[in-house]
């Protein structure tokens, strides 16, 4: 088969923070020989729901459309292993398999992710501090090559091309196929606490003081100051038992639908404003503090609060925005912390989103997670945030921290090397088996990976 063969479309693709706009030429394979036919060229990356927030999965030649490979193949339940190619979403395993009594045992902010997505970027949840990253829980990869062949790995079976794989933002093949371990919960829902803290201090010592917590994660009021500055909602969650669930007389497996609000429009830059934002963040913080600390809530909203906005990316505007998260060292991250939000004090310039999670030890070569803990940040975009961000990337530095491509939209090559010595072996790898120009993204050409 040709390329000749295929009808590519031009088109104009952004990630999901709407930012950057990038030129490309999309292509919609249905089958596994197209699929080798299109990576005998130069140029390509693999692009599942397009959930990434930045230009990882965007090529200045040819985009390959993964939404037609969405097979789930088959579910093991003795070992929770479940087969399945690269397109198909998170959200569609969860809606099969809950009713069996299996969920991810890691899960980002969004069910509207692909299986490929997941492993390229080596999703982390609100339990990496306990369970890890999906790394942990793939048994194998089918990954195809430049030579169209297809290589199955895993951490027995070409432990390296797995290792670069799982958190190589789809630079080392094409993910076409791939198992993943589920766990086995005893019902659908979660069990979650409130924890209402004072400042960044407080807010610190409350998560290390629940480290034996499954899921944990805060919310952060990143425009209080001095002496509130940093104050949290801080939850908390446990999968809910059967017990528990029974005396409530509730569905143990309740997978419906919820409607969702839907932003039809992409809204003015005033309604992302700071005294907006300072309003909103006065009202979400105390609404938490006097309202019930212990609550029994669905998987869907306790994991996927932002998936029942439909559209929500446009609330930022037609200007799209930055997504920004990076992860400090634990022997640092107080501090660092402490500085992140002084600065953004200063600035006069709040986040929407400002989310605060406790990582365990990093898992694979090219992870983001390392033991400490991670922020993320979201902005409109401007250029008095241009100013912010390019601060906050020398605090990074600073500290020794680490970026998360999977957000990144606009960081400098040379500031993204400084921040991980393990990125020059990455770059080692893919001369070494030739990868560099034949499986490349914007981002990776931009990062000079």
């Amino acid at each position: 088969m040709s390329l000749r063969n295929f009808k590519l479309v031009k088109k104009k693709l952004t990630g999901w923070a709407n930012y950057p706009q990038c030129d490309s030429s999309v292509a919609y394979p249905t089958t596994l020989e197209e699929l080798k036919t299109l990576v005998s060229e130069k140029n390509i990356i693999a692009r599942g729901n397009a959930r990434s927030y930045g230009d990882s999965s965007i090529s200045k030649s040819i985009t390959v459309d993964m939404k037609n490979f969405r097979n789930i193949i088959d579910l093991n339940e003795d070992t929770g292993e479940i087969t399945a190619e690269a397109g198909v979403l998170l959200s569609d395993l969860i809606i099969k398999y809950l009713p069996k009594g299996f969920f991810p045992y890691v899960t980002p902010g969004t069910k509207y992710v692909t299986l490929g997505g997941m492993i390229a970027s080596d999703i982390h949840g609100k339990n990496h501090h306990v369970e890890g990253s999906i790394s942990n829980y793939v048994s194998w990869i089918d990954v195809i090559q430049a030579d169209g062949s297809i290589i199955r790995c895993s951490k027995a079976e070409n432990e390296e091309l797995f290792n670069w794989t799982v958190g190589g933002m789809g630079l080392t093949g094409i993910i076409y196929r791939a198992c993943v371990r589920f766990k086995k919960v005893e019902s659908s829902w979660i069990t979650s606490r409130k924890i209402i803290t004072h400042d960044l201090e407080h807010t610190i010592d409350v998560m290390e003081n629940n480290l034996d917590t499954t899921y944990s994660v805060a919310w952060i009021d990143c425009i209080s100051k001095a002496p509130c500055q940093g104050r949290s909602v801080v939850l908390l969650g446990e999968h809910s038992k059967k017990e528990e669930i029974e005396r409530l007389k509730q569905n143990l497996f309740e997978v419906k639908r919820t409607k969702k609000i839907s932003i039809p429009f992409f809204l003015p830059s005033f309604f992302m404003s700071y005294y907006l934002l300072k309003v909103f963040n006065f009202f979400y913080y105390n609404f938490n503090k006097y309202s019930k600390k212990k609550i029994i809530q669905s998987w869907d909203k306790y994991f996927y609060p932002l998936d029942n906005i439909k559209n929500w990316n446009k609330l930022y505007g037609k200007n799209g925005f930055y997504q920004f998260q990076c992860v400090f060292p634990v022997n640092k991250s107080k501090e660092a912390l402490k500085e992140t939000l002084d600065l953004i004090n200063a600035s006069n310039i709040g986040s929407f989103l400002a989310v605060l999670k406790k990582f365990g030890h990093e898992s694979s070569n090219i992870s983001f997670p390392m033991e400490g803990y991670t922020l993320a940040l979201d902005f409109p975009r401007s250029q008095k945030v241009d100013v912010l961000l390019n601060k906050l990337d020398k605090l990074v530095i600073k500290y020794s921290g680490r970026f998360y491509l999977t957000k990144d939209s606009r960081l400098s090559p040379s500031l993204f090397l400084s921040s991980d010595s393990r990125i020059e072996k990455f770059k080692r790898y893919r001369a070494t088996n030739r990868l560099k120009n034949h499986f490349e993204s914007y981002q990776s050409d931009r990062l000079n990976i």
